[in-house]
């Protein structure tokens, strides 16, 4: 059974995410349907791409990802099917993809629409779902759409890096509150090259230790992790880190924000110094 995931911004709150799980089964009955979220923030790509980042590279090798967020950013031409470390990605053409890759994919095919449809988000599921269809009978991916299209591109979100400090964006929040920064342990151990560092938000909040477990510290106590997904994580045990704190979540809108809210933004992000 071919297995899809479905990864939308699409909210719970009406008719839409039920729908598209009826139009992926009216193509194929046979397919296995799982959801990633349907919860994503609207218009904000860098916790689109962590989120699916983190969850896709769980899944077993050919799984076919369906990724309806942001779908009409622009006037929708054509869909992408990109194939990338043995896994299918199908997303709107609006900068996602390579974010969510930080990389370019090993094939990237356009999957033309038809100019007379109606281009809805249960068009563009259908779309998907016809085209995973295809592929589950064999058909070639160049067979398929337009190969090596040229698509819309979007920097994926890095770290800022100097010789003795990095500064990371919170890129995530989750349901806990605890704050997740777009630095991964790798990131963090190749800066740090064995010294000691001090983590620092919201001016005057410090933190020189990375714990294993919220269970490290007394509850109430501010902590810092690499969580499951390997990207630094501040936490409060038993706690509410964002809000206790006042951190805010990276997007896109803030970042281009002037100076206005200057100190808003600063809460968006997080510095460790080397020493």
């Amino acid at each position: 059974m071919p297995l899809l995931t479905l990864t939308s911004d699409i909210g719970q709150q009406d008719y839409i995410v039920g729908a598209v799980k009826a139009q992926l089964l009216k193509v194929n009955p046979a397919f296995e349907l799982i959801d990633i979220t349907h919860t994503i923030s609207p218009f904000n790509y860098p916790q689109a791409a962590y989120i699916c980042r983190s969850a896709f590279k769980n899944f077993p090798e050919f799984s076919y990802h369906i990724i309806l967020v942001n779908l009409f950013e622009k006037k929708p031409e054509q869909l992408l099917l990109a194939f990338h470390k043995n896994q299918y990605f199908f997303c709107a053409d609006n900068g996602l993809l390579n974010m969510i890759l930080e990389e370019p994919p090993e094939m990237v095919i356009g999957i033309p629409l038809d100019k007379m449809a109606i281009k809805n988000t249960l068009y563009c599921a259908r779309v998907m779902g016809t085209v995973v269809n295809q592929l589950v009978q064999g058909e070639s991916v160049k067979n398929i759409g337009i190969a090596d299209v040229s698509y819309t591109e979007k920097n994926h979100l890095r770290p800022l890096l100097d010789n003795n400090w990095i500064e990371g964006q919170i890129i995530f929040i989750d349901n806990f509150e605890n704050v997740i920064v777009n630095i991964t342990r790798e990131q963090f151990e190749e800066q740090r090259k064995g010294r000691s560092f001090r983590i620092v938000f919201k001016r005057d909040e410090v933190i020189d230790r990375i714990s294993e477990s919220y269970a490290d510290v007394s509850p109430g106590e501010k902590l810092a992790l690499f969580n499951s997904a390997g990207y630094l994580e501040i936490a409060i045990n038993k706690g509410n880190a964002a809000g206790l704190f006042g951190l805010k979540g990276f997007s896109e809108k803030s970042a281009q924000v002037s100076g206005i809210i200057q100190n808003q933004l600063f809460y968006q992000t997080v510095r460790v110094f080397f020493e």
